[in-house]
């Protein structure tokens, strides 16, 4: 029975939210059903390392067995113009999951889209949205009839303020200077007056924000979305959570309306043109994630790198027990271990080496040289000690700066353009970066202090070896730290090899290599 029916009363259930521990089959046990071509199995490399250490320099990245797909997006049936505005900005080659999604979303199919951390999932669904919004979408006088009554036609919902602002930019690049008012960012933190002036000003058509500011401003009726065409929900597993439950609600009755029927092929643009296709995004989907599809959306559909499944073949089991876990684990410790494993991206390196703690910042400095890394992010549990740890690092020459949320607005926006753009070396932060942060050339992430569990370790790790690129992941700890790393290693299924530097280079010891 399908829950969350038109006419069955709404509730926390029926709308999908975490409420007991739920998990789903591996997603390799899912019968595929649509399948694109396969990879070529050939490894791809850009450029060679740059030897000069100059901090503003940006090195070509290599790419290692890369996710690149061999279709082209003037394959995957997108207009000429949005596909000219890509390969402007350098994309020329879509990835496994742009390859699976965007035919899958142009074909008005409400989605699941699953893919590891840095994959590309953004303009996998940003892509098939501007092909039928703005200025460089498909000619279509139907639709371009239907939408002159129409306003807001997408609405993106982030549950951060860093990943928000990160998918604003995404589409401004791609709509250009002269169109970028069309994208209309209602994020928290910001000032409310001004976003909702901005909204009576520029009439976007796509709308991106965070649940309590979209839910504010849509109480206060200055945002209309009733005939919103398009709803996507970016890492919809934060979305679910407790804190969000009340702004979810109001935003899944007032964003677009969901079809009357599960029969909708046959619809005309014009019909479909009032119905909401609901866009679901995460690096892992556990079942809390397909309950909510399938009450949000209709016959939704799983998509992967190279594969497509409807989500109704996807059923609740008990918790996968990891390789290396304990059969006395609890069903949570398994389910997100799960989730955490999934997210990780598959051309990362990792390592951890034992200092004292007064020596960890040193440690960190020997690291940066031997590995020759531009783009650092190193990880601290503690304000306090992340202020010392930038002030050690400056003191030693290397140009660093901090980000974590006692920052205001402007300083937070300044230090992470100063990062992207190559100021900074070595951006020291806490969990707040965890999640949402994406510089695409990171290329190394350091641990100075270890994550709480694997969850919080796979969302460190993610911010490097993004779209396929080669990441490294060192862990700095105390000797009596290392059998964290132990269980770590045992719950990821992944190796965390032991090394030293010395004379300017990373050694793993005997004992890893063997």
């Amino acid at each position: 029975m399908r829950v969350g029916h038109e006419n069955r009363p709404l509730t926390l259930t029926s709308l999908g939210f975490r409420s007991e521990i739920e998990t789903m089959e591996r997603t390799e046990r899912i019968e595929r059903v649509v399948s694109t071509d396969e990879v070529s199995k050939s490894k791809v490399k850009v450029g060679k390392s740059s030897k000069v250490k100059a901090v503003s320099q940006r090195k070509p990245l290599e790419i290692e067995a890369a996710p690149f797909s061999a279709k082209s997006f003037s394959e995957l049936g997108l207009p000429s113009l949005l596909i000219e505005r890509l390969e402007r900005e350098g994309f020329t080659i879509p990835t496994d999951v742009q390859s699976a999604a965007i035919p899958t979303i142009l074909k008005n199919h409400d989605v699941v889209v699953q893919s590891y951390t840095g994959s590309g999932k953004t303009l996998a669904y940003l892509l098939p949205i501007l092909s039928e919004v703005g200025p460089l979408k498909k000619e279509n006088p139907v639709c371009d009839r239907a939408k002159k009554n129409m306003d807001i036609e997408a609405v993106i919902v982030a549950p951060s303020r860093e990943l928000g602002m990160q998918i604003v930019r995404e589409v401004e690049k791609l709509l250009g200077p002269v169109d970028k008012k069309l994208v209309q960012q209602l994020v928290g933190g910001a000032n409310k007056s001004r976003q909702e002036e901005a909204l009576r000003k520029n009439k976007p058509a796509i709308v991106v924000g965070t649940p309590g500011r979209i839910a504010e401003i849509s109480a206060s009726g200055k945002l209309h979305t009733h005939g919103c065409r398009y709803l996507v929900l970016d890492e919809v597993d934060e979305l679910l959570s407790f804190n969000f439950r009340e702004d979810m609600h109001r935003i899944l009755e007032h964003v677009g309306r969901r079809s009357s029927t599960r029969q909708h092929s046959s619809k005309s643009p014009l019909t479909r043109q009032g119905e909401r296709q609901t866009i679901m995004v995460s690096a892992t989907v556990p079942f809390s994630v397909v309950r909510a599809a399938r009450s949000w959306g209709r016959d939704p559909l799983l998509v992967q790198a190279r594969k497509v499944a409807p989500l109704e073949s996807v059923s609740p089991s008990g918790p996968i027990n990891l390789p290396g876990s304990s059969s006395t684990s609890s069903p949570t410790l398994n389910l997100q271990t799960q989730a955490a494993v999934e997210s990780l991206p598959p051309a990362l390196k990792h390592y951890y080496c034992t200092s004292r703690l007064q020596h960890k910042v040193d440690m960190l400095r020997r690291c940066v040289h031997a590995l020759d890394a531009k783009f650092v992010i190193a990880f601290m549990n503690h304000t306090k000690q992340l202020k010392d740890a930038v002030f050690k690092l400056e003191a030693r020459g290397m140009i660093s700066a901090e980000l974590h949320g006692d920052l205001g607005k402007l300083a937070r926006s300044t230090t992470l353009k100063k990062f992207k753009n190559g100021e900074v070396r070595i951006l020291v932060t806490n969990e707040l970066s965890a999640r949402g942060l994406d510089v695409p050339e990171c290329d190394l992430v350091v641990n100075l202090d270890l994550p709480t569990d694997s969850v919080h370790y796979a969302h460190r790790a993610g911010r490097t070896g993004r779209l396929g690129r080669k990441g490294s992941v060192v862990n700095i700890c105390e000797e009596r730290e290392v059998f964290v790393i132990k269980k770590l290693q045992k719950q990821l299924g992944v190796p965390i090899l032991s090394c030293e530097f010395v004379e300017g280079k990373l050694l793993v010891s005997e004992e890893a290599q063997s």
